[in-house]
C-alpha cells in the first residue's frame, strides 16, 4: 500500500475508559464540570453510549484491574484519597445497558486470563455477543498488579512471560470452546420434533494443558461473532509475539511517533499475512480555537493530581516512587509490572530520568502529552500520527467529561469528515464487520480457525 493510501485510510476512534472517577488523567474527577464521580449510576454509561454513537464511535474501550494501586508507599491509601482506579465496578454488567441504549457501538471490555478459569469466561463473552447483537470484543490482558494475585489467594503473580504462555493455553480453550463446540446448524429449534439442538452437532471439548482441564461442550449455542473482535495492548517483545498470534487490533501507548512506528511495524511483520487494526492512546484538548484550547488546558492542568499520578505511574511501572527524590535519577531494573512502560519512558525521558521529568511530562496528571489546538489543529495532529506512525486509529482518552467528547464530536469529528477521514454514517453488521469491512466470524488465516474442527 503507497504511503499516501495508508494516511488516507479512515480514522477508527474508540472512547477509553473505565468504571472509576479516576482513569488515565489524575485528578479531573475535582473539576467542577466533571461527571466521573456518577461512575456508579446505569444513567451515566447509558448517557456516555448514546453520545459515543451521536459521534460515530466504534467502541467504547473499557480498562479494568482486579488489585488496588499499593506499589507507592507501599499501600493503597494513595490511591483511595485520589481515586486512582478505586473504587472500581465491574465493566462487564455496564454493558448490556448500553447495547440496549444503542444499535452500532462496539464495547471492548478488558478481562484477564490469569484469574477465572476458560470455560466460565467464555459463556460470560458468548452471552455479551448474544445480548449486543455481536457488538463485543475483549481486550486481552495479562496482568501486572502483586496486589491482584494476593486478593486472589496467591503469594505473587506470575513471572511475565509466564503470564503469557499461560494466555496462550488460555486463548487454546477459548478457540475449541468459541468455535469447535457447536457446529453452525446445531440449533434446530424443531417445535413440532421436539428437538432444540442436535446432539449429533454438539462436540464435547477436550482439553488437557498445563494450566486447564476442560472436559464439556460449551454452554452456550454459537453467537453473531463466536469469538468476540480480540483486543490486545502489550507492547513488549513477548506480548508482541502474543498479539501477532492472537490479536485483531491491538492498542499501543502514544509516546512519540516514530517510537509507536518501530512497534507498529514489528508487530505488523509478526501478523503478516493477517491484517491487525493499531490503536493509540490519545488525550485531547480542543476549542473553538488555539486561545480558548490552550486556557482550557490550563484550566484542566490546576486539577491535575501529583501524588496521584505517581501512584498509578508507581503501578504501571513497578517502581516505588515514594523513595525517590525529585531529582534522584530512577533505576531501569526489570519490574513484572507493565515492562513497555518502563521502555518507553527511558526513551522519551532518557535513561537518567528523575520523578521531576515524570511529573514534567504529566501535565493533565498522566504521562500522555495532550493534543491541544482548534479542530484544523488537532485533526492535522491526528492524520500526522496515522502517517508517521502507520496506526488506525486512537484510544481517546477522558479529561473533563462529558464536555471532552462533547468537543471532540462537536468541533473535530466534521473536521475529519470533511477531508474524507471519518466516516458519515456506521456501516451494517457486527463489531467485526464494521471494523474490518469482513465477515462476522474471525478468518481463516487466525489462529483459531484450526479449532473449527470442520463443522
Amino acid at each position: 500500500m503507497a504511503e499516501t493510501d495508508r494516511t488516507r485510510r479512515e480514522i477508527r476512534l474508540n472512547a477509553f475508559d473505565m468504571a472509576t472517577p479516576g482513569h488515565i488523567q489524575q485528578g479531573m474527577w475535582t473539576h467542577p464540570r466533571d461527571n466521573a464521580t456518577g461512575y456508579a449510576t446505569l444513567g451515566h454509561w447509558t448517557s456516555l453510549a448514546r453520545l459515543l454513537e451521536r459521534g460515530l464511535f466504534d467502541g467504547l474501550f473499557l480498562a479494568d484491574v482486579l488489585g488496588i494501586y499499593d506499589v507507592y508507599g507501599g499501600n493503597g491509601d494513595a490511591a483511595l484519597r485520589g481515586g486512582v482506579q478505586v473504587p472500581l465496578l465491574d465493566p462487564v454488567l455496564t454493558i448490556p445497558a448500553m447495547a440496549a441504549a444503542t444499535t452500532h457501538l462496539g464495547f471492548g471490555v478488558t478481562s484477564n486470563t490469569a484469574y477465572e478459569p476458560p470455560y466460565l469466561f467464555a459463556r460470560r463473552m458468548s452471552t455479551l455477543d448474544h445480548l449486543t447483537g455481536g457488538r463485543i470484543g475483549w481486550n486481552i490482558v495479562t496482568g501486572y498488579l502483586d496486589s491482584a494475585a494476593r486478593a486472589l489467594g496467591y503469594d505473587a503473580q506470575m513471572q511475565h512471560d509466564d503470564r503469557y504462555d499461560l494466555a496462550d493455553e488460555y486463548m487454546e480453550a477459548l478457540y475449541a470452546l468459541w468455535e469447535g463446540s457447536w457446529a453452525e446448524d446445531a440449533v434446530k429449534r424443531d417445535r413440532a420434533g421436539r428437538i432444540y439442538a442436535d446432539p449429533a452437532r454438539v462436540r464435547r471439548i477436550s482439553h488437557q494443558g498445563r494450566q486447564f482441564r476442560i472436559e464439556a461442550p460449551h454452554l452456550c449455542e454459537p453467537s453473531p461473532q463466536r469469538t468476540p473482535v480480540l483486543y490486545q495492548a502489550g507492547a513488549s517483545d513477548r506480548g508482541r509475539r502474543f498479539a501477532a498470534t492472537h490479536a485483531e487490533c491491538v492498542f499501543v501507548n502514544g509516546t512519540k511517533p516514530e517510537v509507536v512506528r518501530a512497534i507498529v511495524d514489528d508487530i505488523r511483520a509478526r501478523a503478516a499475512p493477517r491484517r491487525v487494526l493499531v490503536f493509540v492512546g490519545a488525550t485531547v484538548v480542543v476549542g473553538r480555537t488555539e486561545r480558548e484550547a490552550r486556557d482550557m488546558l490550563a484550566d484542566y492542568a490546576a486539577h491535575a493530581d501529583a501524588e496521584a499520578t505517581l501512584v498509578h505511574a508507581s503501578a504501571s511501572l513497578g517502581i516505588d516512587f515514594s523513595r525517590y527524590a525529585m531529582d534522584e535519577p530512577v533505576g531501569g531494573a526489570p519490574t513484572q509490572a507493565i515492562r513497555s512502560n518502563v521502555e518507553a519512558m527511558a526513551k522519551v525521558a532518557g535513561p537518567a530520568w528523575t520523578k521531576r521529568k515524570l511529573l514534567e511530562q504529566s501535565v493533565l496528571g498522566s504521562r500522555q502529552p495532550p493534543i491541544v489546538g482548534d479542530p484544523a489543529q488537532v485533526a492535522d495532529a491526528l492524520e500526522r500520527w496515522m502517517r508517521e506512525a502507520d496506526v488506525d486509529g486512537f484510544n481517546l482518552s477522558r479529561t473533563v467529561m462529558p464536555e471532552c467528547l462533547e468537543a471532540f464530536i462537536g468541533l473535530v469529528v466534521p473536521v475529519l469528515q470533511e477531508r474524507g477521514l471519518y466516516k458519515a454514517a456506521y456501516a451494517p453488521g457486527t463489531y467485526r464487520e464494521k471494523l474490518f469491512g469482513a465477515e462476522a466470524r474471525l478468518p481463516e488465516a487466525h489462529a483459531a480457525a484450526r479449532f473449527r474442527g470442520g463443522w
